[in-house]
C-alpha cells in the first residue's frame, strides 16, 4: 500500500455553467480501521475558491495551514483576492519546492475567476498541475470516480443538476472502496452564493 493510500479519501471537482462544484468523503482511517468520519479535506482558500486534499492527513492539515499562510502573504503584497489559476500556481511552487521529500497530498482546487468562468485543477505530490475542462478527481477511489464521472458528466449544468451529479458520483464511488466514504460533503460555488451540504452515506 502507498503512504498517499493509508487514510483514505475520496475528492472530485467538476464544472458547471457558471458554477463549479467540489465533493469529498468525510472519512478518517487508518488503514481498514475507522478513526473519524467527520474529518474535513476541503478548505476554503477565497471567497469563490476551495482546494480539497487527498492523501496523507498529516499532510493535509500540514499543507493546507501552510498554504493559508501563503495566501495571507499574497492578500498583503497584492491587495487583491487570489485568482483559481495564480492559487494553482502557488500551490504548485510549495509542493515542488519540497520534492525530494514531498508531502503525500495531490491538491485538487476548484473556483470561479473573477469574470465568473469555473475553473478546476489538480496537481500530483510534487506540483504537476492539470487542468481538464470537465472534472478532475483524486484519492483512493479516483479509479471509481473516473468512471462515474465519464458516465454522469455534461456540459452547462445548472447549480442543481451539479449538485446532484457530483453527488451521485462520489456517493457511487466510494461504495466500492474500503478505505473511503462513512459521509460526503458537497460545496457548490456560484457568482453570488456558496451552497454547503452534507450527505449521509452508508457506514459500513
Amino acid at each position: 500500500m502507498s503512504i498517499t493510500e493509508y487514510n483514505g479519501a475520496a475528492i472530485v471537482a467538476m464544472v458547471g455553467k457558471e458554477c463549479v462544484a467540489i465533493a469529498a468523503d468525510t472519512r478518517l482511517g487508518a488503514q481498514a480501521q475507522t478513526i473519524s468520519c467527520d474529518f474535513d479535506k476541503v478548505f476554503q482558500m477565497g471567497p469563490k475558491l476551495f482546494c480539497g486534499l487527498p492523501g496523507l492527513a498529516t499532510d493535509v492539515l500540514t499543507v493546507a495551514d501552510k498554504l493559508r499562510f501563503r495566501l495571507n502573504l499574497y492578500k498583503l503584497r497584492e491587495e487583491r483576492e487570489i485568482e483559481p489559476k495564480t492559487f494553482v500556481s502557488l500551490v504548485s511552487s510549495l509542493l515542488y519546492e519540497k520534492r525530494f521529500g514531498p508531502f503525500f497530498v495531490e491538491p485538487i482546487v476548484a473556483g470561479l475567476d473573477k469574470n465568473n468562468v469555473p475553473y478546476v485543477a489538480a496537481t500530483d505530490l510534487i506540483g504537476c498541475p492539470n487542468e481538464p475542462e470537465d472534472f478532475v478527481v483524486g484519492g483512493t477511489s479516483s479509479e471509481q470516480l473516473y468512471g462515474m464521472c465519464e458516465s454522469l458528466w455534461r456540459p452547462d449544468m445548472e447549480p442543481d443538476e451539479l449538485f446532484e451529479t457530483i453527488s451521485q458520483a462520489l456517493l457511487n464511488a466510494f461504495d466500492r472502496d474500503a478505505l473511503a466514504g462513512w459521509g460526503g460533503v458537497v460545496h457548490v460555488i456560484e457568482k453570488d452564493k456558496i451552497t454547503t451540504r452534507r450527505l449521509k452515506a452508508r457506514m459500513d
